[in-house]
C-alpha cells in the first residue's frame, strides 16, 4: 500500500488558468470527482510532487507524477500556465519541471489556454476557445509514470517520436524513475518488453491479432477490452474499461519486478489483484536459451525444440539452459528448397528483433518467402484470427519460447530434409507405443483380437508407407509438414496381418484359447484384474523386443523373454532388448520407459502390479515409476496354457489318489 502525506485543502480548482498560479495546498480536480492533482509526500518522505491520484479511495493512490527528478524541499512549490501554453513548476524561481507542447499553434488574439483534469486521470492543455475538445495542446497520458490507466496509449506517436513507456517507482518512498521500465520495440514486428536498465527481462509478445502472443490470459473479459494500432502514424496498445463503475489500473512495481493490475473492491475497500507478469518461472526471458523452449509444467521446464539438441549437454543437466539448442542436422543453403518445417503448437513466438513482416500475404505464400531464404528460420501466421493471415518470418536464432497449455499459436520451424525425415521415423515409434495404449483397451474388456505379430506388421507396413511418401513429389504442398499419426482402416490392417491369418493369432476374448497367464492363475487358479495386467505387460515386452514369449530361447542364459528383459534391466542393459529395427529410428527414452511399464505389470505378486488405468496413464506422461521386483515365470517356465485344458492338466498331474469315504 502507497502511503501519503496529503495536507488539507481549503478549496479546489476546475481548470488552471493561463499565468495563474496553483500552489501547494490547492487541488485541481476532475469534472466527475474521480481523479485530483496536488501536492503530496510519499511514504515517509518530506519532499513534495506533484501528482495526480484517486480522490474517493480511501487508501491514497498516485497515479502520476510530474517532478519525479526534481523533489520539491518545502510547501513552496508554484504551478502555472505560461503564455505560451506549457505548465511550469518552479520553487523559488527556479524551474524543476515544465511541460513541453508538441503542437504547433498558431498565436491569435483570441487563443487562450487552459488546463483540465478529465476523469480518465489525464491532466491536459487545450485552447478553450477551440471548438475541438479533444485537440489537446499537452497531456500527461502522453508521459506516463509507473501507472497505465485506461485510455492511455502505450507505444509510439511515429510523426513526433514520443514515446509512451511505464517506469517504475524506485521505492515507495521514491518516485523517481526506477531500472525497471515497460516498453513497445519498433521491431519490424512490434514487441513490448520488460527491462531491467538495459536488459530484457520479461517479453510481452508480438500483436497477433487477439492479444499479444505471450499472454494467453488476456481473454475477454467482463472488465475490459483492448486494442493494438500499428500503423503509418502509430504504434500502440490501449485498452478500456466496460463498466465505468469499474476501477481498474496496472502499475509498474519495482519492489517485486511485476507488472500487476488491480481492481478495486469497493465492498472491502481494497485494491484487488487481478493478473500479474511475468507470470512463472517460464516468463523470465530467455531462460532456455536459443531454440529452447519453457514448459512451466515440464520436468526440467526447459526443452529443446523438436530436431535440436542442448550446445552443451553438461550445463543443460545441470540446469543452466541459458546456452541453448543446437540443430541435430544442420541446414546447407545450397540445399534450402529441400528444407522443410515442423510445426510447433501452444506457443509464445520467439523474439522479434530480426523478423520481417507482411499483412498481405498467406501461409501458403509464408512458407515459400521463407524457404527462398537461407537465413529464414520460421514462419508463422501475423493474424491468428479465423484461419490466420499475414506473415512473420523470423531470422537468426529463435530465442525466449515457451510452451502453454493453451491459447499459444503455431510457428513453423524450418529444418534440414534429413532431420525431417529422422523425424518421420521417430513418429514411426509413437505409432507403436500409441498401438500398445489401443491394444491395452482391449485387454482390460476381455475382447483382444490382434497379437504382436498384428502390430510389428502395422508396424513395417507404417514405416514402408511414410518413407514411400516422403519419396514422392517434392512439390507437394506441405508434405512434409505436419507429419500426424496415421489411422488404420480395415483394409490395411487385414493386408498387414495376412486376413487375419490364425497363425498369427495371439488370443482371443471370452473362453476361447488365451492368454499369457499369470502365475497365480496357472499355480492356484486364482484370477482378478491384476491378471489382465500381467498379460498386457508381456505383450509390451514382445512388441518391444519384437520376439514371442512362446519359443523363446537366448543361446547365453536358460531365461524366458521375461528374464531375459529383467536381466538386462538389472544389469542396466535394457537397450539390448529392444527390436534392432527400432534403435536406431526412435526416441529411446520414451522405450525404455515402456520396458519399465512393461516390468511393473509382470511383476510375481499381483498386490505389486499397477492397475490397467495406472498402467495406461504411465504409458502416456513422464511420471516418476516406482522399481521393479522380480517378475514371475523369471526362469523358463512356460507362461502359456490353454485355458480350455489347463484344469484338466492341472488335475491329472498328481500321480497319487485318495478315496474318502463319506455317509450318505
Amino acid at each position: 500500500m502507497l502511503v501519503l502525506s496529503l495536507q488539507v485543502f481549503s478549496f479546489a480548482l476546475v481548470s488552471i488558468a493561463q499565468s495563474q498560479s496553483f500552489t501547494d495546498g490547492m487541488t485541481l480536480l476532475s469534472k466527475g470527482g474521480t481523479f485530483e492533482l496536488g501536492f503530496f509526500s510519499p511514504g515517509t518522505s518530506n519532499k513534495r510532487y506533484l501528482g495526480i491520484w484517486y480522490k474517493n479511495i480511501p487508501i491514497p493512490t498516485v497515479v502520476w507524477v510530474a517532478n519525479r527528478l526534481n523533489p520539491i524541499n518545502d510547501s513552496s512549490g508554484i504551478l502555472t500556465l505560461n503564455t505560451t501554453g506549457n505548465l511550469v513548476l518552479s520553487q523559488n524561481d527556479t524551474v524543476v519541471w515544465s511541460s513541453t507542447i508538441t503542437t504547433s499553434v498558431e498565436k491569435k488574439p483570441e487563443y487562450s489556454p487552459e488546463a483540465l483534469l478529465l476523469d480518465s486521470g489525464n491532466l491536459v492543455v487545450r485552447d478553450k476557445k477551440n471548438d475541438n475538445p479533444e485537440a489537446y495542446l499537452w497531456q500527461s497520458f502522453d508521459y506516463p509514470s509507473d501507472t497505465f490507466l485506461p485510455g492511455m496509449k502505450f507505444g509510439w506517436d511515429l510523426g513526433s517520436g514520443l514515446n509512451r513507456r511505464l517506469t517504475a517507482w524506485k521505492s515507495p518512498d521514491d518516485p523517481s524513475p526506477g531500472d525497471l521500465s515497460w516498453e513497445m520495440v519498433l521491431n519490424n514486428y512490434p514487441d513490448a518488453y520488460m527491462m531491467k536498465e538495459t536488459h530484457k527481462f520479461y517479453r510481452g509478445g508480438p500483436w497477433n491479432g487477439v492479444r499479444p502472443s505471450g499472454s494467453p490470459q488476456l481473454q475477454q473479459n467482463p472488465l475490459f477490452e483492448f486494442e493494438f494500432v500499428d500503423n503509418k502514424d502509430e504504434v500502440y496498445f490501449m485498452y478500456h474499461l466496460k463498466n465505468m463503475s469499474v476501477i481498474s489500473r496496472q502499475v509498474l512495481n519495482q519492489t517485486i519486478n511485476a507488472r500487476q493490475r488491480f481492481v478495486w473492491l469497493e465492498s472491502e475497500q481494497i485494491w484487488s489483484l487481478y493478473a500479474s507478469v511475468p507470470m512463472d518461472y517460464c516468463d523470465n526471458y530467455g531462460l532456455c536459451g536459443a531454440y529452447g523452449s519453457c514448459m512451466i509444467s515440464g520436468s526440467p521446464v526447459c526443452q529443446c525444440l523438436e530436431g535440436f539438441r542442448p550446445k552443451s549437454p553438461e550445463a543443460w543437466n545441470s540446469m543452466d539452459w541459458s546456452r541453448g539448442c543446437v540443430r541435430k542436422k544442420p541446414l546447407r543453403c545450397e540445399e534450402k528448397h529441400r528444407d522443410g518445417f515442423v510445426k510447433l503448437s501452444g506457443l509464445k513466438v520467439p523474439d522479434t528483433e530480426h523478423t520481417w513482416i507482411d499483412e498481405r500475404m498467406n501461409l501458403k505464400q509464408c512458407r515459400e518467402k521463407c524457404l527462398s531464404n537461407c537465413s529464414c528460420m520460421a514462419y508463422a501466421n501475423s493474424d491468428i484470427k479465423g484461419k490466420g493471415s499475414g506473415c512473420a518470418l523470423w531470422f537468426g536464432d529463435l530465442i525466449d519460447i515457451r510452451q502453454f497449455a493453451e491459447g499459444g499459436q503455431d510457428l513453423f520451424v524450418r529444418m534440414a530434409a534429413s532431420e525431417l525425415e529422422a523425424d518421420g521415423n521417430r513418429k514411426k515409434v509413437v505409432v507403436l507405443v500409441a498401438s500398445v495404449v489401443t491394444i491395452s483397451v482391449a485387454v482390460v474388456t476381455g475382447a483382444l483380437t490382434l497379437g504382436w505379430c498384428y502390430m510389428r506388421k502395422v508396424g513395417k507396413n507404417v514405416k514402408e508407407e511414410l518413407e514411400c511418401s516422403n519419396k514422392g513429389d517434392q512439390n507437394k504442398e506441405n508434405q512434409v509438414d505436419d507429419l500426424d499419426l496415421p489411422f488404420f482402416d480395415l483394409l490395411s490392417i487385414a493386408a498387414a496381418t495376412s486376413n487375419f491369418s490364425i497363425k498369427n493369432k495371439i488370443g482371443e476374448g471370452g473362453f476361447g484359447p488365451v492368454g499369457y497367464m499369470a502365475p497365480e492363475y496357472a499355480s492356484d487358479g486364482l484370477f482378478s484384474v491384476k491378471s489382465d495386467v500381467f498379460s498386457f505387460g508381456v505383450l509390451l515386452l514382445e512388441i518391444i523386443s519384437g520376439k514371442r514369449s512362446r519359443g523363446y530361447y537366448s543361446p547365453n542364459h536358460s531365461h524366458n523373454l521375461i528374464g531375459h528383459a529383467w536381466k538386462l534391466w538389472k544389469e542396466e542393459r535394457p537397450i539390448e532388448l529392444i527390436d534392432t529395427s527400432l534403435q536406431d529410428s526412435c526416441f529411446l527414452s520414451q522405450i525404455l520407459h515402456c520396458i519399465h511399464v512393461g516390468l511393473l505389470c509382470v511383476q510375481q505378486h499381483p498386490e505389486d502390479r499397477p492397475v490397467m488405468s495406472c498402467a495406461l496413464l504411465m504409458l502416456v506422461s513422464d511420471i516418476e515409476l516406482p522399481e521393479a521386483k522380480q517378475p514371475g515365470y523369471f526362469g523358463n517356465a512356460s507362461m502359456e496354457v490353454d485355458s480350455s485344458s489347463s484344469k484338466q492338466e492341472l488335475s491329472t498331474t498328481n500321480d497319487i489318489t485318495i478315496t474318502l469315504l463319506e455317509p450318505r
